[in-house]
């Protein structure tokens, strides 16, 4: 992707990539394309402008499945693209937008052009280089203009493959910036940005664990334990719900941490009845002579052992006197 043009008062061309898709052509808003494609086709060569982009990649990139050499949808949205932005390759109007068809390809170029998305990207860029500078200030300075531009996913509501890569790259993008602003906030003690920046990545990404930890060790650190606990809840309902998995061992550990009731709670319980024991009703309902864990329908029950016969004594032939001491402990 070419770098952006600088930022200047009233550029020709505006377009807004970040949210909702829009479009200023010398401050009016292009709001009717004449063929379904055209907004398409312009949407995808402003990325990439500058570039020779053939017809087979843009068939593949916007009308996938489609043989190049025999179709005519490219041609058509460029005619129209043409007509909507007066975009003549030869003799391109006050916009200054000219599509070149070029060997066996098309190019777009672009005179006095602001977007959103270059100027987010420049912005987070030169925030994380100061950050990794140590620049602090300039870094949140960048960081939190890159946040305010970030109006929404890019091209919300469209599905092609190409969007969707584009939307992902930039999600991550914006993940980053906000996780480099979370962390200085938590240095500087800063707890109303701290949680303004976790609201915000939440809204972005629901199921980011970091954030969650960061809010349930902010609330920790102010005694807000209940806050904690909630945090914590919604993390483990969210994960479960969406995702079909549970909170990782980080997130888990932290909570037992800040919360040692938690922690006694996670302890493994009382074994079950099926595992290592029987409520009390089960062993009251035993057998006498039962041993503990063998169910009353076992063969031990069921056929129980043969009483041994009982031997009769021997007869004593010690004298009388010997068994009297013996019998009477007084004596013995």
């Amino acid at each position: 992707m070419t770098t952006a043009a600088t930022e200047t008062a009233g550029p020709a061309v505006r377009v807004r990539f970040l949210g909702d898709f829009e479009l200023t052509v010398n401050g009016t808003p292009v709001r009717r394309w004449r063929a379904g494609k055209a907004r398409g086709l312009f949407q995808y060569l402003v990325v990439h402008r500058g570039q020779m982009l053939t017809r087979d990649r843009l068939y593949a990139s916007l009308w996938p499945g489609t043989d190049s050499t025999a179709g005519s949808s490219l041609k058509v949205a460029a005619h129209a693209l043409r007509r909507v932005l007066d975009a003549h390759p030869d003799r391109p109007g006050d916009s200054g937008i000219q599509l070149v068809y070029r060997d066996f390809g098309y190019v777009l170029n672009v005179t006095g052009l602001w977007s959103d998305l270059d100027r987010f990207q420049e912005l987070v860029h030169a925030g994380l280089r100061a950050a990794t500078a140590g620049d602090g200030a300039l870094a949140r300075t960048r960081l939190r203009a890159a946040i305010a531009l970030y109006g929404g996913e890019f091209l919300r509501g469209e599905s092609a493959d190409w969007v969707v890569e584009q939307r992902e790259y930039l999600r991550a993008l914006v993940l980053r910036a906000l996780g480099v602003l979370r962390a200085d906030a938590e240095d500087r003690e800063d707890f109303v940005e701290l949680i303004e920046l976790c609201k915000r990545t939440l809204e972005i990404d629901r199921h980011h664990e970091e954030t969650y930890r960061a809010l349930m060790a902010a609330h920790g650190r102010r005694g807000e334990l209940a806050c904690v606990r909630r945090w914590y809840e919604l993390c483990a309902r969210r994960m479960r719900d969406e995702l079909a998995v549970a909170p990782g061992h980080e997130t888990q550990r932290l909570l037992r941490t800040l919360i040692p009731a938690a922690a006694r709670a996670a302890a493994p319980a009382q074994a079950p009845a099926s595992v290592g024991g029987a409520p009390a009703t089960v062993r009251a309902l035993r057998p006498a002579g039962r041993q503990p864990g063998t169910p009353a329908w076992s063969a031990e029950v069921r056929n129980p052992a043969p009483a041994r016969p009982v031997r009769r004594a021997r007869p004593d032939n010690r004298p009388p006197a010997v068994l009297a001491r013996t019998a009477d402990p007084a004596t013995a």
